[in-house]
């Protein structure tokens, strides 16, 4: 059955954007900085959790999370970070995006906290033994660094989490009624011999025996 485009009016110009929201601000113009200064600096090292953004040479994009403890992401100076690229289900999509397109966007979240940091720039895959070493956990370093060479930092006000009541637990959905990862892999894989309760198992082991 072929599916039709539901999208009938499309704005095709940014004059016509800006007639209907408008222009920033002057703080919000200003407020976007080339490097990471102490407070960019302080932000990374609460935050436990990132999204990286990636697209591929052809423009086709891929967002992915990394999370660990806080300061899991080095700093390395003002213009450097890396992300040690913890054990995952090998697709590799962000890393394989960076050897073809090396420009990169990332969202630092502190939990509780309602802006985020975001930080643009161009990454590159690092190997360097004296770097992953320092990210090692329980004896396991990164087989992998992604190195990140800032060109824009700046803070993202707290308007989608204060609409969206992330950090509300009495907001949050009962859970016997969130979606069943398993079911959905299943259903999506369609594998021989598989079910929704054997990957459901895997992917129990994989989080409490695979994590590092």
């Amino acid at each position: 059955m072929e599916i039709g485009n539901p999208f009938k009016d499309i704005i095709e110009s940014e004059e016509e954007l800006r007639s209907l929201v408008g222009y920033p601000s002057e703080l919000v113009k200003n407020k976007v900085i080339t490097y990471i200064d102490h407070h960019c600096s302080s932000f990374i090292s609460k935050s436990p959790f990132l999204v990286l953004s990636t697209a591929d040479s052809s423009g086709f994009c891929d967002v992915s999370p990394r999370g660990d403890s806080p300061g899991f992401v080095h700093v390395l100076n003002e213009k450097y970070l890396i992300i040690p690229e913890r054990p995952g289900n090998k697709r590799i999509d962000s890393m394989q995006n960076i050897l073809s397109n090396p420009k990169v966007g990332l969202l630092f979240l502190i939990p509780g906290l309602g802006e985020t940091l975001r930080v643009n720039g161009r990454a590159a895959l690092v190997k360097d033994n004296e770097l992953l070493e320092k990210m090692a956990v329980r004896g396991r370093k990164p087989l992998v660094g992604i190195g990140v060479e800032v060109e824009e930092c700046f803070i993202h006000c707290a308007k989608a989490f204060k609409r969206s009541g992330l950090w509300e637990p009495h907001l949050w959905a009962d859970q016997e009624t969130l979606p069943s990862a398993a079911q959905i892999l299943f259903e999506h894989a369609k594998l021989p011999n598989s079910s929704a309760k054997k990957i459901e198992a895997n992917l129990n082991e994989s989080y409490t025996k695979r994590l590092y």
